[in-house]
């Protein structure tokens, strides 16, 4: 029997589906030992929520016997090396976050225990949520959503006309799951896509100059910290719209800023952004042309679901001994 530990808030109805895999599975599941959600698919809980000093030794029993764990601890690093270093049998963890290699790293697990644990990531999860995001953040700034709002504050009741997106370029930047739900939901609005692979990143100063819309969908490893610079943003078409799904450090903000306050960008949809939560002094915030979301973007109400989905496959492919989907490479963290 292969121990199965679920370690994060998870609905009943879809640890009954994991039961399901396979009969060599022993899934232990005591919702009592973890923080309640406080909103589906939450994989924190309440932040006030502390076990009792037996519920900790329940649990770290629990976590002492696992070969398989779902999830780690309030999605913290520090907790995630709390529970590699508590579990001795552990071969497998399936991380709930599709940027979870960042969370590898910053665990600073010793090379034993990254050769030792096999972790996958929730990577393709979240396609569906992002991408729609970012078409919504294309349509707002497209309509000139700011005007609206600011037509709606003042009861101005104007006439004019607004821009289209049928025959606009889109570039996207990252073809990962997300970035090709991007471009199949641009392509459906009838705009022109061009992607980019991150082997192709050399192209991107070249490609934003005809961009009338940039999707930004790329990991933070060390090769794309930093790759949308100041020189990048400079190159971009005047009234270009700009969105981030992926990480915020992949873009000098201060350039971003820079861009959008001088009106050279139309505006700018971000999910992420280079210090988290967004500093109240960061001009962002003041900026009418920027949609701001608080890396909540990829949130869904089937956020679970579709984890349990790639976690089930994975178990299949853990007890069969082949390769796990979305596994992070330890080497770069993605």
């Amino acid at each position: 029997m292969v121990r199965v530990v679920i370690a994060t808030p998870l609905e009943p109805e879809l640890v009954d589906r994991l039961r399901r895999v396979d009969d060599r599975l022993d899934i232990a599941f005591e919702p009592e030992l973890l923080p309640p959600p406080r909103y589906p698919s939450d994989h924190v809980g309440e932040l006030d929520f502390e076990r009792t000093p037996d519920q900790e030794q329940r649990f770290a029993e629990l976590i002492a016997d696992a070969e398989v764990v779902l999830g780690f601890p309030r999605e913290s690093p520090r907790r995630l090396a709390w529970l590699v270093r508590h579990a001795p049998k552990l071969r497998f963890l399936q991380c709930m976050y599709a940027g979870a290699g960042q969370q590898i790293r910053a665990a600073e697990l010793t090379d034993d225990e990254l050769g030792r644990i096999a972790f996958a990531s929730g990577s393709g999860v979240h396609a569906t949520p992002l991408a729609e995001w970012s078409l919504f953040g294309i349509l707002a700034l497209t309509k000139d959503l700011p005007r609206l709002l600011r037509d709606k504050s003042a009861r101005r009741w104007d006439h004019y006309p607004v821009d289209e997106l049928p025959g606009k370029t889109l570039l996207v930047v990252g073809l990962g799951e997300i970035g090709r739900e991007v471009a199949r939901l641009g392509e459906a609005f009838g705009m022109h896509v061009t992607g980019v692979r991150r082997s192709e990143t050399h192209r991107i100063p070249e490609l934003v100059r005809d961009a009338d819309a940039i999707v930004v969908a790329l990991p933070l490893t060390d090769e794309t910290r930093g790759l949308i610079d100041r020189e990048t943003i400079a190159a971009m078409r005047e009234g270009a719209i700009f969105v981030n799904v992926g990480r915020g450090a992949v873009i000098d903000e201060e350039a971003l800023i820079d861009a959008l306050g001088s009106r050279k960008l139309r505006g700018a949809a971000l999910d992420v952004f280079a210090e988290e939560p967004l500093p109240k002094s960061s001009p962002l915030w003041e900026l009418d042309n920027v949609i701001i979301s608080p890396h909540t973007a990829a949130l869904s109400v089937k956020e679970n679901e579709r984890i349990v989905e790639l976690f089930a496959e994975n178990l299949r492919r853990y007890l069969a001994g082949g390769e796990l989907i979305s596994r992070v490479r330890t080497n770069v963290f993605y």
